[in-house]
């Protein structure tokens, strides 16, 4: 009796699976931009997401890579900026004022992309951006700015946070102090499209208002 090659029967099963419809950015750059600042648009408008927490990057005064999740609060389409919250006092502050290179990595799980971006970050302190910032701020998410101590700061125990809250009401106006609006201005983006068909990757620069693109090897 002829014995069966189970790879074979796993190769004949794939042919037989239906294979997902090519989308348009398969091939074509600009629908692969277009992905890539629909992905940032989603993830700032919609904080159910995994792209609403994307990875930011930058450098540490020790000139080692510094890394940590942020919250995408906002993505300007016209200026290509993306927007998030910090505490002022916060080490990636010291980083971003000694030299505003960061990266953001977003990577959509439903879309199979990845982006990895580079950029310049303005820090918005007591401008109109960041007091219209903190208005629309809700009272729960104010308490982490009104901790007492600087974020990073050694504690002898998680207990020993303290802050500068009403103890009647848990909330108090305070903690605007230490809020801050920083912006990403995309300088660069490379896209990376996974799929079992062949990957896909591509590197966009910003020119003016265009932005050139060209494929890589994934």
């Amino acid at each position: 009796m002829r014995a069966t090659n189970p790879i074979s029967k796993v190769r004949d099963h794939s042919h037989t699976m239906t294979q997902p419809e090519t989308p348009a950015h398969y091939t074509d750059l600009d629908a692969a931009l277009e992905t890539a600042w629909n992905i940032l648009a989603e993830g700032a408008g919609n904080r159910r997401v995994p792209t609403h927490t994307p990875t930011l990057a930058t450098i540490g005064t020790d000139g080692a890579p510094r890394m940590r999740t942020v919250v995408l609060r906002g993505f300007e389409t016209a200026s290509r900026q993306v927007r998030f919250h910090t505490d002022r006092r916060s080490g990636k502050i010291n980083e971003l004022r000694a030299d505003p290179r960061a990266g953001l990595h977003v990577y959509d799980l439903q879309r199979k992309v990845q982006l990895q971006i580079d950029g310049r970050v303005h820090l918005h302190m007591d401008d109109p951006l960041a007091n219209q910032a903190w208005q629309q701020t809700q009272p729960m998410s104010r308490i982490v700015y009104q901790v007492t101590q600087a974020p990073g700061t050694v504690i002898d125990s998680p207990l020993d946070v303290t802050h500068d809250i009403m103890p009647d009401t848990g909330f108090n106006d305070g903690g605007s102090e230490n809020f801050l609006v920083a912006t990403l201005q995309v300088e660069t983006l490379e896209w990376l499209f996974l799929d079992a068909r062949g990957h896909r990757r591509a590197r966009f620069t910003r020119k003016g208002n265009a932005w050139p693109g060209t494929w890589l090897v994934p």
